[in-house]
């Protein structure tokens, strides 16, 4: 039935977000669909110590432990170099030389950028729930509360953090399954979205109120 369909990119977002060039080159794609296993875990698991880190313990506690870590680590890497220098009695210089010398000047130009993204989303999303609040158009609205009231249990069964730690899996999992599974997954999303647009019809029929034209 789908078989002629185009494939849908159920993650098309995902190509846009690139570390700009000056940084050392870390493809988002990349890190979400496993290409390089070594630097997705590190990433995936740097990620998930820190949000369980911060499912027992206060963001203070987190970001200080967290520090102390990095710091011990980088003392004691310092030191060890120093010694090795010494007894070699070569001249390596700063065993983080290299990364000291690295630019991490944020770019103005994509600073302004990402700042005329954010005010432009936040505007669209001002305007959006005005709409739907002030019941524009009555199904849209509807809709929404039927979100909102979703949102209700969802905010009983989850708080926050577990939520965000569960989006983190999600990130990580769902699209390299899409990938491998991407013409089943396609159906079965037409399928839903087939049925979904032949509810919403009928529900639109059933109050015509919500599809009233605007007046001048």
């Amino acid at each position: 039935m789908f078989a002629g369909a185009p494939k849908v990119d159920i993650f098309p977002s995902l190509h846009t977000l690139d570390i700009p060039h000056r940084f050392p080159r870390l493809n988002m794609v990349d890190l979400v669909y496993w290409r390089d296993v070594k630097k997705t875990g590190v990433v995936f698991g740097s990620l998930m110590v820190i949000l369980l880190s911060l499912a027992y313990l206060s963001l203070i506690s987190v970001v200080a432990y967290t520090s102390l870590a990095v710091l011990t680590g980088t003392i004691t890497f310092r030191v060890y170099k120093n010694i090795m220098q010494a007894i070699q009695k070569s001249q390596d210089g700063h065993p983080f030389k290299t990364i000291l010398e690295l630019d991490t000047d944020l770019p103005s130009e994509k600073v302004h950028e990402a700042t005329d993204v954010i005010v432009s989303q936040i505007n669209s999303t001002v305007s959006e729930l005005k709409r739907l609040f002030l019941v524009e158009d009555l199904v849209d609205s509807v809709k929404f509360g039927c979100l909102l009231w979703c949102l209700t249990y969802l905010g009983s069964w989850f708080n926050g953090l577990t939520l965000v730690i569960l989006a983190v899996v999600a990130l990580f999992s769902l699209p390299k399954v899409y990938e491998q599974n991407q013409t089943q997954i396609d159906q079965y999303v037409g399928l839903v979205r087939s049925q979904v647009n032949d509810v919403m019809s009928k529900v639109k029929a059933a109050l015509p109120i919500g599809n009233k034209e605007k007046t001048q």
